[in-house]
């Protein structure tokens, strides 16, 4: 195996670990909208309470991404950014949208609740805009619409990346952030014992997912007129990864239906791993030192990273669901003895 492949093995990691974690922040905000009725102050409480600790420590992996694919990538990453600049922007809008908004409507000191309902709504669309721009840009990338004819590039203006089937791609990328969420949520709520709001989030998760299958479908019956450079790889190489997302899709769902939330978590992880796995690979690659050197970087960097991340979940996450609540009561020491 090539330096190459395994830079984009890791990329392809990273990118799976951004979907699942920064994919459900996407969807709880989107999910906040539809916080409503006799319940919808305590699913909108429990919404915040699940990202409050862990929103932004998701968004490490995104740069992480962006570092290793622009040193290792150089070429490949400097033409998409310029031709799809337009989708990017808008998804980098989207994220300083959505944190500003949630900041200030968390952690603001807001008097008026009209202010407040603002935020939330900008939280929510703002939510969107990020996971819908990215999957955008990346349906035109993966279908073969952005061709690199010369060096005299050009920010296209939508003619490759609002197609039917990248539109398609964007939707069925919501939906997917929203399924995930609703699982996590689920699951967050049930271990609370909350049965009303785990009820509540469960349709959520299963109306979601249902509309994330007709989406996929329908990407699938585009995309040999719309995507064929993609569907051709598909017919290829990959029959059988279909195959097994579907298989893998129906699981989660039949999972989530009969209230096995915990395997529901992990096959909704597997679907969107799976998902990703139909990604075209670019050969425009740096130079075999500056990969070498890419790589011992990036093994340092997670030696560090992630045992900080998993410490940081495991306080604000699995000690809460234990029962003790590290922020509202933290340790205090014994007095001294006399």
């Amino acid at each position: 195996m090539t330096l190459s492949n395994v830079l984009l093995s890791i990329l392809w990691l990273a990118l799976i670990t951004y979907t699942v974690l920064g994919g459900a922040d996407f969807g709880a905000g989107m999910l906040e909208l539809f916080a409503v009725g006799p319940s919808g102050a305590r699913q909108d409480a429990l919404i915040v309470d699940s990202m409050d600790p862990v929103w932004e420590a998701n968004h490490v992996w995104l740069i992480f991404l962006l570092v290793v694919f622009f040193t290792a990538f150089p070429p490949a990453f400097a033409d998409i950014n310029v031709i799809l600049f337009i989708p990017l922007m808008l998804a980098v809008i989207g994220i300083v949208l959505r944190g500003a908004a949630f900041a200030f409507k968390v952690h603001g000191i807001i008097e008026r609740s009209q202010v407040a309902r603002i935020l939330s709504r900008i939280f929510s669309v703002a939510s969107a805009m990020t996971p819908f721009f990215l999957a955008v840009a990346a349906a035109a990338i993966a279908s073969g619409h952005i061709q690199i004819q010369s060096k005299n590039l050009q920010t296209n203006t939508g003619s490759d990346w609002l197609t039917p089937y990248a539109l398609t791609i964007g939707a069925m990328a919501l939906t997917l952030c929203v399924t995930i969420a609703a699982i996590y949520l689920t699951l967050e709520a049930t271990s609370r014992g909350d049965t009303e709001l785990a009820e509540a989030f469960r349709k959520r998760g299963l109306i979601a997912g249902a509309l994330t299958a007709a989406l996929g479908l329908l990407g699938l019956l585009l995309a040999p007129s719309e995507a064929s450079f993609l569907w051709n790889g598909m017919l290829d190489h990959a029959i059988p990864l279909v195959i097994a997302t579907v298989l893998i899709g129906l699981a989660a769902a039949a999972a989530l239906w009969f209230k096995r939330y915990g395997w529901a978590r992990i096959l909704i992880v597997a679907v969107a791993a799976s998902l990703l796995l139909t990604w075209g690979v670019s050969n425009a690659a740096s130079p075999q030192n500056t990969q070498a050197l890419l790589l011992i970087g990036i093994i340092i960097a997670l030696l560090i990273v992630v045992p900080s991340l998993w410490f940081m979940f495991y306080v604000f996450k699995v000690k809460k669901v234990a029962g003790v609540d590290v922020v509202a009561h933290p340790p205090t020491a014994e007095p001294a003895a006399e």
